[in-house]
């Protein structure tokens, strides 16, 4: 159940009230004494009723002594609308008892069985009932606040099994249509890089580089599906993280291409973070791609530096000839490498180098293997 407390102002109130009604009955017992037993006893009861939420047990021997002694009420009413109020019934009437039996037989200016005109149980049922319905108003209202956060928490899971049923059901739709398609165009590639002895050299080998491409295409497209599937596995998006051998096996496919590529790489990839390593290959295989498409023919140089502390990567090519597939991009390509790279703290840079040239550099920040937890 929820602890809802009052406001420090009705806090305040309710102990000055307490305090100022019980010290002046305790002074008028006293004979206008200042200084007696009774009045300093009223001020410690009521110093017990603004400690009673940190001494509950404290509060309630000392509130019930004061009522024993002096027939002194107010106290002893506040301690005991807050215990029954949290559902400690038992223990307020035990109060109750201990107090009406131990005022018996004081005196008849501070006897408890003769105050106000409806009779000595009145005030003390009034404060018990006023209690019993605060605290089933207060379990009422915490359980209206837990079934909220139930129905909040059961949309958010209806909302995340719905994510993950429209990613089950794209992921098919995307192995029924591209899956067997690659499977083909693979299948057909192995058949004719069989029977190509009697071939050009030229051609055999880009038959053998068209069968390498569409089996790790099909690869490929099953990692993307198996993420898609299992979001929940830690290491998804890990099981093909492209490293160093990679990015050379890159370079190599893009000089089977056609393309000339002079490659300086220099550090570990072991060194920095798999998210840095991840998006060094995409920076280069995206610049890659673009220079065969608007700079067919032309030599590109890529320099990579792993860090720590920082990594960069660096893609320039001199101008050359438009390929056939320069106006077949969605344009969203670098859009989305600039959104890799931001993501990871990094900046990444790209536009003209004169001379009909470009140019597409990367940097990212890290102090090495430690950045991958933040990254």
């Amino acid at each position: 159940m929820t602890n809802r407390k009052w406001p420090w102002w009705a806090e305040v109130l309710v102990v000055g009230v307490v305090g100022v009604l019980s010290v002046q009955e305790a002074y008028v017992q006293a004979g206008a004494d200042w200084l007696s037993l009774r009045v300093a006893l009223a001020a410690a009861a009521t110093a017990a009723v603004a400690l009673r939420a940190r001494y509950p047990v404290s509060a309630a021997a000392v509130t019930v002594a004061t009522a024993v002694v002096s027939g002194i009420a107010p106290p002893l009413l506040v301690v005991l609308f807050r215990s029954v109020r949290r559902g400690r019934l038992v223990p307020a009437l035990f109060c109750v008892a201990v107090a009406m039996i131990g005022n018996r037989f004081a005196d008849d200016h501070q006897n408890l069985w003769t105050m106000h005109l409806y009779g000595p149980f009145m005030p003390l049922a009034a404060v018990l009932a006023l209690g019993l319905w605060a605290g089933s108003h207060q379990r009422l209202v915490a359980a209206l606040d837990e079934q909220v956060e139930h129905l909040r928490v059961e949309r958010e899971l209806r909302a995340e099994q719905a994510r993950l049923g429209e990613r089950a059901r794209i992921a098919a739709e995307m192995h029924d249509v591209l899956a067997h398609r690659l499977t083909v165009l693979a299948l057909h590639a192995g058949a004719l890089q069989r029977r190509a002895t009697g071939l050009p050299e030229p051609v055999a080998e880009r038959l053998g580089l068209l069968r390498t491409t569409s089996t790790e295409a099909l690869a490929d497209l099953r990692d993307v599906l198996g993420a898609l599937r299992h979001t929940e596995e830690p290491d998804a998006a890990d099981r093909r993280v492209p490293g160093l051998r990679e990015l050379s096996e890159l370079l190599a496919e893009a000089r089977a291409a056609g393309q000339t590529v002079e490659a300086d790489i220099a550090g570990s990839s072991e060194s920095v973070p798999v998210s840095h390593r991840l998006a060094v290959h995409r920076v280069v295989q995206e610049a890659l791609t673009n220079a065969r498409k608007h700079a067919s023919g032309a030599p590109v140089r890529v320099t990579v530096r792993y860090g720590p502390p920082d990594s960069t990567v660096e893609v320039h090519n001199v101008a050359g000839t438009p390929s056939e597939a320069a106006g077949l991009g969605s344009g969203y390509g670098l859009v989305g490498l600039t959104e890799r790279v931001t993501a990871l703290g990094g900046r990444l840079e790209y536009g003209p180098s004169g001379n009909g040239g470009w140019r597409m550099a990367a940097t990212f920040p890290g102090t090495g293997r430690q950045a991958s937890g933040a990254a």
